[in-house]
């Protein structure tokens, strides 16, 4: 879709724009859908799959970005402290190139056959990965493979063919669910009370939040140079001018990220998973290019001296990890 069209709908959609209602009657048709669908699935005209370990989605009802990915890592990290054996299936981006159907993603895989959020999973996780467009396909490979006792599904809500025995919505905490419409009129895969049937909401950053909601905050404090591997403190970029990339759901977060640390930047945004070449980072000025580190998936064979990444992890409260385990350890898997 042209990057104009795509910028004017966002606009519309965290806005007020009146323009929007012209496309109403299309965002009525498309909830009855959505909700057809879920009918579907509940009454069995539509078959779910259910696994012999328990299942965690993280997903959002929003289109772009909202810092699933983080809570993924953090996730994954936790269960393994707490002695669980998880792993993590996701469905890949839909332009890589090999969808033949289920594969294990390792931290050597190639991000243009299997994703950029993939790697960067298998990397930071720890524990196994799996994608593929059929998610309960890919959970079943991954057990096939893996002795893992826990399934967590990047993404995947929206995707009732594999039965869930969690749920946790992730909502972007400044743009939260923008007009409140669904799409095309508005940013939302589903209505908005679909999160009242959550088991856990996250809110990733903000200062406001509502009751039952789970506040977390992704902090990064040091910089990687993608050639090298070196660390350098964040603030040591705050003397000079900056190129700051960023190819993701939402990169004014990562922008602002940047600008709250003292850096002056000059910004540079491109579509979700675009496949970066070395012609897209080719400034004028030969200054520190920073990036996200799901981007950097992307560029370390092409990487220069000038190129940096900032690792990001997500902090989120005790009460949350409690009542994480408490949701784990009601279900039965018989």
């Amino acid at each position: 879709m042209n990057k104009k069209l795509v910028k004017w709908f966002e606009d519309a959609w965290y806005s007020e724009m009146y323009i929007s209602a012209w496309f109403m009657p299309l965002s009525m048709l498309y909830v009855d859908a959505v909700r057809l669908r879920r009918f579907a699935y509940r009454v069995g005209i539509k078959k779910k799959t259910k696994l012999p370990v328990p299942v965690i989605i993280v997903g959002n009802i929003t289109v772009g970005g909202t810092g699933k990915t983080p809570l993924v890592v953090w996730m994954a990290e936790f269960l393994r402290q707490q002695g669980y054996k998880p792993g993590v299936i996701s469905r890949g981006y839909a332009g890589a190139k090999d969808r033949s159907g289920p594969q294990l993603v390792t931290a050597e895989s190639d991000p243009a056959v299997v994703g950029d959020e993939p790697v960067l999973l298998a990397r930071r996780c720890g524990c196994p990965v799996a994608i593929g467009r059929d998610r309960p396909a890919a959970a079943k490979h991954l057990l096939a493979n893996h002795h893992c006792d826990v399934i967590i599904s990047d993404d995947g809500l929206q995707h009732y063919a594999l039965e869930r025995d969690i749920e946790i919505v992730v909502i972007d905490g400044q743009r939260r669910f923008g007009n409140g419409y669904c799409l095309p009129v508005g940013p939302l895969r589903e209505p908005p009370e679909r999160v009242r049937e959550a088991d856990l909401v996250v809110v990733n950053g903000g200062a406001e939040l509502l009751e039952g909601e789970w506040g977390m905050q992704c902090r990064g404090s040091e910089l990687v140079n993608l050639k090298t591997g070196e660390r350098r403190p964040l603030s040591e970029f705050r003397d000079g001018r900056c190129d700051a990339v960023a190819a993701v759901g939402n990169p004014s977060r990562f922008f602002k990220q940047l600008a709250d640390a003292g850096l002056d930047c000059e910004t540079h945004a491109y579509p979700d998973h675009h496949p970066f070449s070395a012609a897209d980072l080719q400034f004028k000025q030969q200054r520190p290019v920073i990036m996200t580190e799901k981007d950097a998936v992307k560029c370390a064979g092409f990487a220069g001296d000038r190129f940096w990444y900032l690792p990001i992890a997500a902090e989120l409260p005790a009460e949350f990890s409690q009542q994480l385990l408490k949701l784990l350890k009601d279900k039965n898997h018989g």
